[in-house]
């Protein structure tokens, strides 16, 4: 977990100063020498490595929580997804006391104080006996699930569309009445109705785009609060 002294980190994160060039290398694709000199130049990538998070994509939950405000002292949050666990690092940071579970497909390093799941949610027996588990006991589920693009926009919409879907059916199985969701979702990917579907499990639905996120990325966070129940409704 990354040490901030007990306190609760910002969301904001100073600009670099002047910009790092990357020479182009003999056997290095273009594109790989294009992301190499994104990541030297980016920020979050920088600071994420300064506090000691695992991924720049602590600082997306960072500036979500202090914006809305839901990693509370005796939350229970579910994070789905998690590895490599910038967001259960945040999540742990924020809610002491209350117990984090990381779930992942893919085997993910510990972190202190999380327990840490391998599962797979393509499994239904897996999925099954985690709901039935978890039924009615989690304060908050956190969703940073994408896809590998293919390049394809409509079939990675498609896709990025189904974990979206996936992530609320756990949530809605999960949660407490009252609880959060907090999922990442895309311009485009047939959003419309997937908000839809969501006001009608929960009391307020807002969203996102973290300074974090990539200005080029059509990715956005959608947060909804106060779960009305129900079950899988």
């Amino acid at each position: 977990m990354a040490a901030r002294d007990g306190k609760r980190g910002g969301g904001r994160v100073g600009r670099r100063g002047a910009t790092v060039r990357v020479k182009t290398a003999r056997g290095r694709k273009p594109s790989s020498t294009r992301w190499l000199q994104r990541q030297l130049n980016d920020p979050y990538v920088a600071a994420a490595a300064k506090q000691g998070y695992r991924s720049r994509a602590a600082w997306k939950l960072i500036e979500i929580d202090d914006r809305f405000g839901l990693l509370r002292p005796g939350a229970r949050v579910l994070d789905l997804g998690a590895a490599p666990g910038g967001w259960t690092q945040v999540a742990a940071e924020r809610a002491p006391g209350g117990g984090v579970i990381a779930l992942d497909r893919t085997e993910m390093e510990p972190v202190a104080g999380v327990e840490v799941r391998t599962v797979d949610l393509d499994d239904d027996a897996a999925a099954e006996a985690l709901t039935g588990e978890l039924a009615g006991r989690v304060d908050l589920v956190l969703s940073d699930m994408a896809i590998s693009a293919t390049g394809h926009r409509g079939t990675d919409q498609i896709r990025n569309r189904r974990l979206a879907e996936l992530a609320f059916d756990v949530a809605r199985r999960v949660l407490r009445p009252g609880g959060g969701f907090v999922v990442k979702a895309f311009h485009g990917g047939g959003d419309a109705g997937f908000v839809a579907e969501l006001k009608r499990g929960f009391r307020e639905v807002r969203s996102v785009k973290p300074a974090a996120s990539r200005p080029e990325s059509a990715e956005l966070y959608l947060v909804a609060r106060g779960f009305r129940g129900g079950g899988e409704g």
